[in-house]
This record gives structure tokens, C-alpha cells and sequence, in this order.
């Protein structure tokens, strides 16, 4: 290696730039500036990056063993991205930043779910939707502890991710903690081809009107064109109203989120803002004149992140739309990803983005204009035993089964684990009208029964509260 070899491989890191959030890469020359306002000139060799040199050429020279040049190098600049205390920035080798680019792409191989750091825990975003993580009941703000019985401590999001991806037909078991649960739940997902599509929509008729539905799973490359040709279909049937809804979607490519922002968001106000290093916000607005002639409603909750939020805010306080549901996850960053000098990138944070009105919501999330909480059907936790369950017992297994059963209508008396007579009379009854051995204990057959039920509850759109009363404030709003 050249003298300061590694020197220059780092600073090239801090002068890359892309063209929007996760988009191409390209070099600055030595004529341009940086966004954030730093000229860009040929770096020099200052003391503290001697320091680095010199403990980079010591370890060479004298360390006991052999070492491998390359993980040296890979070592100081995850030490360096590691000071910032950001889990949105991170390193990425080789293999790593062909994992995220393969998530905004047309399909990878996994169990669909998004993932992030919160306070040195691996948190789940949001499971995509109809994917494998989302049938085996996995939820956003679950914390993964364990990837096939081995901890997930001191593992970033990329390491995690990594173990998580594998090939379509295998199998991997996470555990994972649950908030209102004591004990951690395990769930085994085969991985399968995690298609990204990310845009679905249908038409409802209520109260005499014809209303829009489109929802966004995630902002990929395609989702700005996709919406434009669905929101293109529905208002060639003369809806009267639109939903748009973000539930469960953990965001993507800012510039998706302009592309749809383009389509609705007037441009009196803009519709975000961008703050770089130098703390002066960069307005930016759209192209549309007008409002859309029909009243629109966003739908989120606490698993809308990101790009999510960046709609939904434009929508609330731009748009003078309403929001409904929950309040959002709270990321207001944008990270790029950005070029070293080989096939390695940094994603690291360049800007704080806030609303149209100079709101940042980071760690803090868009509150609902309407707050409207899901049922009960919508939160329930599995049952995980091995063991009969039956008259008299207690445990917490219990206290889900019961859970379940007065969701889907069997009143069992008692939530609290103690298995009375009135749960046995309500397990009878759910096995009598699901064509079950009518036994009064909560075996294996009869868990199965329960959860199969509770999916096709969950597909019925009357369960969903807040669909129901996007639909009816809809049927009296006007604009």
C-alpha cells in the first residue's frame, strides 16, 4: 500500500456525494461544493490522521501476528462511523451494500421484514405486507434477541440482517421480546422471494359514495410511477374521496415520497425541508397548483417511518389533509449512501428533514389528527406451548388463549390466565363451530384452529377500525 493509503481511503468517504437518498453514486471534482456548503479541495495529512497512519503502520510493523490489511482498514472507519452514536449510519462492505440495494429492487430472498437500532436494540420497523414475517405474526416494535438461539448483542442492524437473510425454503427462528408480555416469544419463518411491490388499491362504496384506496408498502424506485398509474385508474371511476395508507410501511427513497407529494400536495407551502450541516433549512415544493377536488385521509401508526412520515406530514400541514390512526415511529433523518474507493459505501446521516412548518419529529413521530386504535384483534399474541392446556392451570399461555377467544367472540370470563370453567365452556365452544374435537382443553389442533381464525378475521375490512372511520369521515367531508 502507498504511504497514507488509508488516510486518503478515509477522507475520499467524506467528500462522495449521491444524487437523492439511496440513489446513484457520483465523485465530486475539485470545482464543486458540497451541500451542506464545504468546499471540497484534495485532502491534506493533518496530526490527528497521522495518529491514525501511525497506529495503522505500528500494528503492520509489530503487532504478534499476521494482519489482514483490509479488515485494518474496514476497522477504522467502523470505529469512526461508531463514534457518532447514529444507528442510521453505518459501514457497509461489499456484500452489505448489495443487501440494501437488493431492498429497494424488485425482489431478494428473506422474510420481509424492515429493521432498525433503537438504544443499542434491534427493533423490527415493520414486517412488509403479505410477507413471511407478517403471516408468522411478527409486529412492529418487536425487539429480536436471539437469531437461531445465538444473541443478537453487540450485532448491528447489517449483521443482523445478514443472518436473517438466507435462501427461499430455509428456515430461521427469532426470538423476540414484546411490549405488555413477560415472557420472550419464538417464531420460526421460512424465508421465501420477498416481492416488492408497493402499491395496492381498490375502491370502496360507502354511504353512497364511491371512496379511493391506495396503500404504499414501502418507497422503492418504482412506487413515485406506480402510484401515479393507480391514482390515474381510480380517478377515472370519479371517486369522491381518496385514502392513502402508510400503515406498517417503514419508508425508502425520499425521492418516491416527492413523486407522490407531486401528485397531491399543493405548492403554497413546501412540502419538506432539508437541513444539512450548515443548519439552514432548504425549502422544497412541488409542482401542483391546486388541491385534488376530493377530500383525502391518510391512514398510519406506529410502524410508519421515514419516507412515510415525510408524506404524511406534507399531507397534514401542507395539504391541510386529515391524518388518522397512530402516532408514527419518529425518524427524521435522511441517510446517503455513499462511494469509498472500492465496492464499499458508507449510509451515513447527511440532513435532518422537517415538515412543511419546521417541525422535526425525530424520536417523536406525527401525531393523528383522529386517534383511532385498532381492536384487540390486531394486538393479540400467539400461543407458544408444548403443553395441554386445561382446567385449572395458570400461565400467561392461557392469558393469550383467552385473549383470543373473546376476540373472536368466545366470552371466557377471565383474562388473567386462570383456567375456569367459563374459558373451558368458551374453548368448547370455539372447537364446536370450527369442526374441532370438542375436548375443552387448548391443544395443538385447537392453538392451530385459533390462529387460522384470527387471520381471516383480520382480512374482514369491518374489524379494521380505522379503515372503517377513514370510510366515514369520508362519506361527510366534502374537500
Amino acid at each position: 500500500m502507498k504511504k497514507h493509503g488509508l488516510i486518503l481511503l478515509i477522507l475520499c468517504a467524506m467528500f462522495t456525494s449521491s444524487v437523492g437518498t439511496y440513489a446513484g453514486i457520483k465523485w465530486l471534482d475539485k470545482t464543486e461544493t458540497a451541500k451542506g456548503g464545504a468546499e471540497y479541495y484534495e485532502p491534506t495529512i493533518t496530526e490527528d490522521l497521522a495518529k491514525v497512519e501511525r497506529a495503522y503502520q505500528l500494528i503492520l510493523k509489530e503487532y504478534v501476528e499476521k494482519v489482514n490489511r483490509n479488515e485494518l482498514i474496514e476497522g477504522a472507519v467502523q470505529g469512526m462511523i461508531e463514534k457518532l452514536n447514529d444507528p442510521y449510519s453505518v459501514y457497509l462492505n461489499e456484500e452489505r451494500a448489495k443487501q440494501l440495494n437488493d431492498s429497494l429492487d424488485s425482489s431478494f430472498e428473506g422474510i420481509g421484514a424492515e429493521i432498525t437500532e433503537v438504544d443499542g436494540n434491534i427493533i423490527i420497523v415493520a414486517p412488509f405486507k403479505n410477507s413471511p414475517a407478517e403471516k408468522a405474526g411478527l409486529k412492529p416494535h418487536d425487539k429480536i434477541t436471539k437469531i437461531n438461539g445465538e444473541g443478537v448483542a453487540g450485532m448491528d442492524v447489517y449483521d443482523v440482517m445478514g443472518k436473517i437473510r438466507g435462501p427461499k425454503g430455509t428456515k430461521v427462528v427469532l426470538e423476540i421480546i414484546r411490549e405488555g408480555i413477560k415472557e420472550p416469544l419464538t417464531f420460526e419463518v421460512e424465508r421465501d422471494t420477498i416481492p416488492i411491490e408497493t402499491v395496492f388499491s381498490k375502491t370502496y362504496d360507502h354511504g353512497g359514495k364511491k371512496i379511493g384506496y391506495i396503500e404504499l408498502t414501502t418507497f422503492s424506485r418504482d412506487t413515485g410511477k406506480e402510484f401515479k398509474e393507480h391514482l390515474s385508474k381510480l380517478e377515472k371511476t370519479d371517486i369522491e374521496g381518496l385514502i392513502i395508507d402508510v400503515r406498517g410501511n417503514p419508508g425508502g427513497l425520499l425521492s418516491s415520497a416527492e413523486e407522490i407529494a407531486n401528485e397531491l400536495v399543493p405548492n403554497q407551502k413546501p412540502f419538506v425541508q432539508i437541513v444539512g450541516k450548515d443548519g439552514n433549512p432548504e425549502k422544497i415544493y412541488t409542482r401542483l397548483k391546486q388541491k385534488k377536488p376530493y377530500p383525502i385521509i391518510l391512514i398510519m401508526d406506529r410502524g410508519s417511518a421515514s419516507a412515510s412520515e415525510v408524506l404524511a406530514a406534507a399531507l397534514k400541514e401542507a395539504g391541510g389533509y386529515k391524518t388518522l390512526g397512530e402516532t408514527t415511529f419518529g425518524k427524521g433523518t435522511v441517510q446517503q449512501q455513499l462511494q469509498l474507493d472500492d465496492e464499499s459505501h458508507i449510509k451515513l446521516t447527511t440532513y435532518k428533514w422537517l415538515t412543511p412548518d419546521g417541525n422535526w419529529i425525530h424520536k417523536t413521530g406525527i401525531k393523528p389528527d383522529v386517534f383511532v386504535m385498532q381492536k384487540d384483534l390486531f394486538h393479540l399474541h400467539p400461543v407458544q406451548t408444548d403443553t395441554i392446556l386445561k382446567r385449572d392451570m395458570n400461565n400467561e399461555q392461557i392469558s393469550y388463549a383467552q385473549r383470543i377467544l373473546k376476540s373472536l367472540g368466545y366470552e371466557p370470563g377471565r383474562l388473567d390466565g386462570y383456567f375456569d370453567g367459563k374459558t373451558e365452556n368458551a374453548v368448547k365452544a370455539f372447537q364446536s363451530s370450527n369442526n374441532l374435537p370438542i375436548t375443552g382443553v387448548i391443544d395443538k389442533e385447537t392453538i392451530i384452529g385459533m390462529e387460522e381464525k384470527v387471520k381471516e378475521e383480520l382480512e374482514k375490512p369491518e374489524n379494521d377500525q380505522q379503515l372503517m372511520m377513514a370510510l366515514k369521515l369520508l362519506e361527510y367531508q366534502d374537500r
